[in-house]
């Protein structure tokens, strides 16, 4: 399926009204690259024809982006600026929707001193503090939907040139979020619905501790009491239903934070501010990481790792199956949003509250108590494979299969 006017219009179509869920009378930001502006046009077109209200754009340049980190000293990038975070905060208070429409370059800053990105995102992490909880939470909707852009597509086609990659890049994009069906939005409720029936499983048994097993990977992980399993469509505050990542095959909770031991080894790159680690490795011991290694990328994951203390521990545990549409697709995308969607995952960094009962209610202490991971990070990394398999341990001390061989072990309905 190739990327003509219909079938973008299409998928703005799927990100207004399945992703974001725009309400009438609702503002729209729109976080987007400058290489997106064609598409851009047509989502901007459809949240008006949606009822929207104050349609703002957030422009980004890879090529401007590498000169800024190429240039600017470091007590430039360790300030955000207040105006910004102004704006950002105004926005999700008054109960304004978030669409980011993403295609990174996974080596948008190979060679740039990692500690340039690390301190710049530090400081946006501090500063927008208020604006990422309203995400976090879900007291508003948000969504990501990806598009292809020159440095993407040069990275996972190499072999091809840019138009032909891109040509492969919107086709594997359509075909992974259901926009090749003849009512892409229909397919999505059905997927939902899919995901809805897993995670009911899983929070009706209430394991009390995951098991992993995988070539170089030995890691249990206890889930802390009253965990809430989410996947696919959220809710909103405002009462809109939303998908927050467009495409999303996982179910996810959290961790506690403290009870997390072992070793666990990559099975994808990671794309981290512009760098790529790869094959690296973690060991826990009592919920912080103590011991890492990396082929790639090693500074990177270390300036990572140093950001805060809440980057050293979890805050997210997702299963997603090796069957999933993303994986079958057989192409390592360099793209976190779709290679944590193709396999199981981990997440260092922030936990989201609403992985456990009345966590939105809760205050970080409250939180904290409860095992909650708190970080100015939330980062995925992929760990799934067709060789991963994991038990669960019940609450009375039974152990049960719940994936072999990458895929699921247990009746999902």
């Amino acid at each position: 399926m190739k990327a003509t006017e219909q079938t973008l219009r299409k998928y703005a179509k799927l990100a207004i009204h399945t992703g974001v869920n725009i309400q009438k009378g609702q503002a729209l930001l729109i976080n987007a690259p400058i290489e997106g502006v064609e598409f851009v046009r047509y989502v901007v077109e459809e949240a008006y024809n949606a009822g929207a209200e104050n349609v703002q754009i957030d422009w980004s340049d890879d090529v401007i982006s590498r000169l800024k980190f190429e240039n600017e000293p470091m007590k430039v990038l360790e300030h955000f600026p207040e105006w910004r975070v102004q704006k950002m905060n105004e926005h999700v208070e008054k109960g304004g929707a978030v669409l980011s429409v993403y295609g990174p370059n996974p080596e948008l800053l190979k060679g740039i001193d990692p500690q340039k990105p690390a301190a710049a995102s530090k400081a946006a992490g501090q500063a927008l503090e208020k604006y990422r909880s309203f995400m976090m939470n879900d007291r508003v909707q948000w969504s990501i939907v990806a598009i292809p852009t020159q440095g993407w597509v040069k990275k996972v086609y190499p072999d091809l040139s840019v138009e032909e990659g891109t040509e492969q890049l919107w086709e594997q994009i359509f075909k992974i979020v259901r926009v090749d069906k003849e009512d892409p939005i229909a397919e999505w409720a059905k997927h939902n619905e899919t995901l809805r029936k897993a995670r009911e499983v899983l929070n009706a048994k209430q394991y009390k501790k995951l098991i992993y097993s995988a070539p170089g990977t030995d890691l249990t992980i206890e889930l802390p009491e009253n965990h809430i399993w989410h996947g696919g469509s959220a809710k909103a505050e405002t009462g809109a239903t939303f998908n927050p990542n467009m495409p999303t095959e996982e179910v996810f909770t959290m961790p506690h934070k403290d009870r997390i031991n072992g070793t666990v080894r990559s099975t994808k790159p990671l794309n981290y501010h512009g760098n790529l680690i790869e094959n690296f490795s973690l060991t826990f011991k009592d919920g912080k990481v103590v011991d890492y290694t990396a082929e790639a990328g090693y500074e990177t994951l270390k300036q990572l790792l140093d950001t805060d203390e809440g980057s050293k521990s979890l805050g997210e545990v997702a299963l997603v199956p090796h069957t999933s549409p993303v994986s079958q697709a057989n192409v390592v995308f360099f793209n976190t949003l779709f290679d944590e969607n193709a396999s199981c995952h981990l997440a260092l960094g922030e936990a989201y509250p609403t992985n456990i009962k009345d966590g939105a209610k809760l205050s970080k202490e409250e939180l904290n108590e409860r095992g909650a991971n708190t970080s100015l990070n939330h980062e995925d990394f992929m760990i799934g494979s067709a060789e991963l398999d994991i038990d669960a341990e019940t609450k009375d001390g039974k152990i049960e299969p719940i994936f072999r061989k990458g895929n699921w072990a247990i009746d999902l309905g």
